[in-house]
């Protein structure tokens, strides 16, 4: 019996971090080893909002790959690729285009919201309006059967299955109705308070050094109404509390409990989350480290995967475009 088949991407708009770690790239991890997976470098997308500065482009998608490889993805287990690497993503993305009606777009309710977080940018754009398209393309063009997501990413989910329905309805069956594998996992706030988003510059990346690390974590937002060490707090209203939470679990209790009797101070839990951070990413910079001694591997590892992805696409587009009297 063949594997059931998992899709998902990552857009390479600035350094990945441990909110894409927790959020995201750990569960694809697990995912390698279970299902069919095909995880790629969403670079078209990061056009969407991106598209007046793409210098440095080239170098996040290098960055992002590294960063995935050195989380843990797999290329023996799983096919890691560069979305432009392969056109039938456009293409495919131009057939739904015909077919889908303008009022489901302007309704996906991530797209006000992306416009107020990023106020400063103009996304008055076609690709803006329409990257959930594309981004039904991605998962439909493999004919996958989940898409792992976070709760706010349905949405997305819902519309691509919309389309397929759509499809499937004028031109006859063809595509699968993907489902959602709703990953829960807390928001990590950032070093400012808020939701940890490279938009808000507030991430503690997974390339990082550890000086670094330590220097961001000291600098990050605790109980705002505790003014001295003996003021009794408040770890419900912390963000380094909130890291605890995740990334030392069984102590978190105990921290909590010395934090409302005033008996561990700010400084002291900063420290602490540091060290600790830094521990939990050490096999990640171990594996970067040795990646960055044989760049000429993320190239192969990109190229390849692209061939792999590449003879699941072209039959995926030939049939869609037989379907609607193309050929």
């Amino acid at each position: 019996m063949s594997k059931k088949r998992v899709l998902s991407g990552i857009q390479p708009t600035g350094k990945l971090h441990l909110g894409n770690l927790i959020g995201a790239i750990e569960n694809w991890v697990e995912l390698q080893g279970e299902y069919d997976c095909y995880f790629f470098i969403a670079d078209l997308h990061a056009l969407t909002s991106n598209y007046d500065d793409p210098k440095n482009l080239a170098a996040d998608i290098r960055q992002a790959t590294i960063d995935l490889v050195s989380a843990g993805l797999d290329p023996r287990k799983c096919v890691i690729f560069k979305q432009s690497d392969l056109s039938q993503h456009c293409e495919l993305d131009v057939l739904f285009s015909m077919i889908t009606p303008l009022s489901w777009l302007s309704r996906v309710p991530t797209y006000k919201s992306k416009i107020e977080e990023l106020k400063a940018k103009d996304l008055s754009t076609y690709g803006f309006l329409g990257y959930p398209v594309l981004q039904a393309a991605d998962i439909l063009i493999y004919k996958a059967d989940f898409v792992p997501v976070g709760r706010d990413q349905l949405p997305h989910i819902e519309l691509t299955r919309e389309i397929a329905r759509r499809f499937n309805y004028f031109y006859g069956d063809l595509f699968p109705i993907p489902q959602d594998l709703l990953t829960q996992f807390p928001t990590l706030p950032g070093t400012d308070g808020r939701k940890m988003s490279k938009s808000y510059n507030n991430t503690i990346a997974l390339s990082d050094s550890p000086e670094m690390v330590r220097k961001k974590v000291s600098a990050m937002i605790t109980d705002p109404a505790r003014i001295k060490k003996d003021d009794k707090g408040h770890p419900e209203v912390c963000s380094v509390f909130e890291f605890y939470k995740v990334f030392a679990k069984d102590g978190a209790d105990a921290v909590a409990g010395e934090c409302k009797k005033a008996e561990r101070g700010c400084v002291a839990c900063k420290k602490e989350m540091g060290d600790i951070l830094v521990k939990y990413l050490e096999p990640i910079n171990k594996r970067r480290t040795e990646l960055l001694k044989h760049p000429d591997r993320i190239d192969k590892l990109l190229k390849d995967g692209a061939g792999k992805a590449a003879k699941v696409a072209k039959k995926t587009l030939a049939q869609a475009k037989k379907k609607m009297g193309l050929l």
